[in-house]
């Protein structure tokens, strides 16, 4: 089966360059009617210009595609909603939103002005919600939508001197997770993809050999599944140098111990139990961790007996 989106409209993020421009390329050659939005900031998200979102849609246009620039800040909502009102403007609709845009101010935390952290948080999570946000309503009353956003292993995993890019785009896995709860019913799939990919935003962090086989290109393929009619839906996927992994987030057996005074020593001491991956479960919503642990207080009180 080949995917292809005739007929549907893209707006991709951060799509002047690196991944977000192979994205929009991507979606553009498979006959998606693309706006590419990019800032033109530079790596640390300072400067701006049209130029490059404007680069990446003649590219479109050049290979016989539909394509709009875009350059709005992610950051600014009253722009985002502008440009989502371009979109319709000029196609009717949007289909597919794929959340690229980012920046970087590495530091360690120790060093890290709070400014840079705050900035961080404001391109990379409050953009793709001023984004999601102003694409939600319409997905809803069509019945359709793809989102996906780009979380990172640094966010799942961590990373050294990146602790406000990995507060970012962790969020960005929760956010995903309840979007994807309360978007299912009209048929609405948010997804997270995890790249790993030799971008303007790795230059210097990566050996070069390393960097050739970790070319954007190679992440496409996984964007394309999750921004699909048939993607799935709460997932994340991972992607880099043409191998494909997912990540979830599970909940453990885990071990019933009380709630009494001698409660923190038993925890302590059975601790290697509660956090044994045997078993584990990939909660279907939040409140599954909330029913476990009731159903073992219950099971702990029924095999207690009543109280004398």
């Amino acid at each position: 089966m080949t995917i292809e989106f005739k007929g549907r409209v893209a707006i991709v993020t951060g799509a002047g360059g690196g991944l977000g421009r192979q994205h929009a390329l991507a979606l553009g050659a498979r006959g998606a009617r693309v706006l590419v939005n990019d800032f033109g900031g530079a790596r640390d998200g300072s400067g701006g210009s049209s130029s490059a979102a404007e680069a990446v849609a003649q590219e479109i246009r050049a290979a016989g595609g539909e394509a709009l620039a875009n350059d709005a800040s992610v950051t600014d909502f009253a722009a985002v909603q502008a440009m989502v009102a371009q979109a319709v403007a000029a196609w009717g609709r949007v289909d597919i939103l794929v959340n690229n845009a980012g920046i970087l101010r590495d530091k360690t935390f120790a060093k890290m002005d709070l400014a840079d952290f705050e900035l961080v948080l404001n391109v990379h999570l409050m953009g793709a919600v001023h984004c999601t946000k102003a694409v939600w309503a319409m997905m809803n009353e069509q019945k359709y939508g793809r989102i996906v956003m780009t979380t990172s292993s640094t966010g799942l995993y961590g990373n050294f001197g990146q602790t406000n890019y990995g507060a970012a785009k962790l969020a960005l896995v929760g956010l995903m997770q309840t979007l994807a709860l309360e978007g299912a019913k009209n048929n609405i799939r948010v997804n997270c993809l995890a790249p790993t990919a030799a971008t303007r935003m790795t230059e210097g962090l990566l050996p070069e050999a390393v960097l050739a086989a970790l070319k954007p290109e190679a992440v496409v393929p996984a964007m394309l599944v999750l921004a699909s009619e048939d993607a799935p839906t709460r997932a994340i996927l991972c992607a880099g140098a043409g191998a494909f992994e997912a990540a979830h987030i599970t909940l453990t057996q885990g071990k019933w111990i009380g709630q009494d005074a001698q409660a923190p020593e038993r925890l302590a001491a059975a601790l290697g139990e509660v956090m044994d991956r045997a078993g584990e479960t990939v909660p279907q919503s939040g409140a599954a961790q909330g029913a476990s642990e009731v159903a073992k207080a219950t099971a702990a009180a029924s095999a207690a007996g009543p109280t004398p």
